[in-house]
């Protein structure tokens, strides 16, 4: 039995590396370096040779590479990189922790 609907192959196809794993890359070679490996270099651009490591992209040569780092998805990527990530994921931006919103999202009070 397989997927039914083609969206759904498409969208797993383009799945990206989330925040907290490229900042794991940032922080830890050994981390990057187990991806890169569990990549073939065949199946890659370039033959996995240029890869930037904000945006979790590989590129054909050096100059695509030196283009894409001046360009401007780079940078707010990196932007978004510097900002601190969210300690508690029920805090919602903007409302106050004590409100009955993020109690909403907290645990289920048992009677």
């Amino acid at each position: 039995m397989g997927i039914g609907n083609k969206r759904t192959i498409t969208k797993t196809r383009r799945k990206t590396r989330d925040m907290d794993q490229i900042r794991a890359d940032m922080l830890s070679s050994r981390h990057l370096e187990q991806y890169k490996e569990s990549k073939a270099a065949e199946d890659l651009p370039g033959l996995g040779r240029y890869y930037c490591i904000e945006c979790a992209r590989w590129f054909d040569d050096e100059t695509t590479l030196s283009a894409h780092l001046r360009g401007k998805p780079h940078k707010r990527r990196v932007k978004q990189l510097r900002e601190e990530p969210n300690p508690d994921p029920r805090k919602v931006p903007g409302v106050p922790l004590g409100s009955r919103a993020t109690a909403d999202m907290g645990e289920v009070a048992t009677q």
